[in-house]
């Protein structure tokens, strides 16, 4: 290791005044090892600091001196000793290094389903565990106990560390499921004009019967029982009654619509993202009254591991509001649009014996309306009080 940090050179003498230049070494206290003879040329190695001494008593004596450095640490050193930005760079990723290994880069939390990610970080900053903290000055035991007492849906937390990166484990409070009152005592009755095609009857008593025309509201199944004593019994009816029933709805499409269009004009923008804080590189302010914006991230990494550090790109593009004006047949397009998105997500379980649509036109919008003839469950339970 000495030598890898002094520096070891080959030297090759030769000349009439050989053995009086050997001499002058051995006399000038000069640690030369590795030395031998060989066809009246001298080879030793030296340590670079006697170099100079070395060089000086070959004039003296007349000999022709080569020499050449072995390749050591400080050899590099001294090569590379002009070149101050590789200097700065090995300092700088050095002292990285030694920042990042002690502060908090990253923070995961685990075992979370009700509690948002969001609300443990927020009660994680307020106890001084955040991105940029120092690992050296977090109490991880009382972190843990505040941050249960802080957040009323956990019941238990853990936080440990591995390196830089912060691991928060979450065992969240089982919470007591809500209590359904499914026997509270009701009757079915129809939710809407219809014809009765179906009936069955889990409990309580069927009032009509299949084929039967019944308004909105009327009883379908009664959960009142009388037995032979005159005894009256309260139930929680129950049953499936299906019936043919019509459904109106309304579509309406304005001729002029308004709309955010790109004027083709857009600014590139560019941030230094330092742990949350994004620094502009750039001058100048946003002059687009309305705009889009679509940003990307491009982070540091060291040692195979990701930095909170890096490059936010922005790209702004101007948009200004524009009127479009349709035609009547992409009108009429968006009106089946509409009329195909409301039967798949309201009429799904509803059977669709016939449609009939309706056109009206005025001067600013085309309107469909649309008559459903449906089959599909008309019960609707209302509550029986009873004192």
């Amino acid at each position: 290791m000495k030598d890898q940090l002094r520096g070891c050179v080959r030297i090759n003498a030769e000349g009439k005044n050989l053995y009086r230049f050997i001499n002058r070494i051995h006399g000038g206290e000069i640690y030369c090892f590795g030395q031998y003879c060989r066809r009246n040329v001298f080879y030793g190695e030296i340590y670079r600091r006697d170099l100079p001494k070395v060089e000086q008593m070959a004039r003296e004596c007349g000999v022709s001196l080569t020499s050449a450095e072995y390749e050591t640490l400080s050899a590099k050193l001294i090569r590379y000793r002009k070149r101050i930005g590789l200097l700065l760079g090995a300092i700088l990723v050095l002292i990285g290094g030694m920042y990042f290994s002690n502060v908090v880069v990253s923070i995961e939390i685990e075992g979370n389903t009700a509690v948002s990610d969001d609300v443990i970080l927020a009660a994680l900053s307020e106890l001084g565990i955040d991105k940029g903290a120092y690992i050296g000055d977090i109490d991880f035991h009382i972190c843990e106990n505040k941050l249960r007492l802080m957040v009323d849906d956990i019941s238990w937390a853990g936080i440990r560390h591995t390196g830089n990166r912060i691991v928060v484990q979450i065992t969240e409070i089982v919470q007591k499921p809500d209590m359904v009152l499914e026997r509270i005592p009701c009757n079915v009755v129809a939710s809407r004009d219809a014809e009765i095609t179906y009936t069955s009857v889990y409990d309580g008593m069927l009032m009509h019967k299949v084929g039967d025309y019944v308004p909105q509201g009327t009883m379908l199944i009664s959960g009142l029982a009388e037995d032979e004593t005159g005894h009256v019994t309260v139930h929680h009816a129950m049953g499936v009654i299906n019936g043919i029933y019509e459904e109106t709805v309304t579509f309406t499409a304005q001729t002029t619509q308004e709309r955010y269009d790109p004027t083709g004009r857009s600014e590139k923008r560019r941030y230094l993202k330092l742990f949350s804080a994004n620094v502009p590189l750039f001058l100048g302010r946003n002059k687009y009254k309305s705009y889009t914006s679509e940003e990307s991230e491009s982070s540091l990494r060291l040692f195979g591991k990701t930095l909170p550090i890096g490059i936010v790109s922005s790209k702004l593009t101007e948009t200004e509001l524009s009127e479009t004006e349709y035609t009547e047949e992409e009108l009429k397009e968006k009106l089946m649009e509409k009329i195909y998105l409301y039967e798949k997500n309201f009429l799904s379980d509803t059977s669709i014996l016939d449609r009939s649509i309706s056109e009206e036109k005025k001067e600013d919008s085309l309107a469909y309306t649309v008559t459903y003839r449906l089959e599909g469950d008309i019960c609707e339970q209302r509550e029986i009080y009873v004192n």
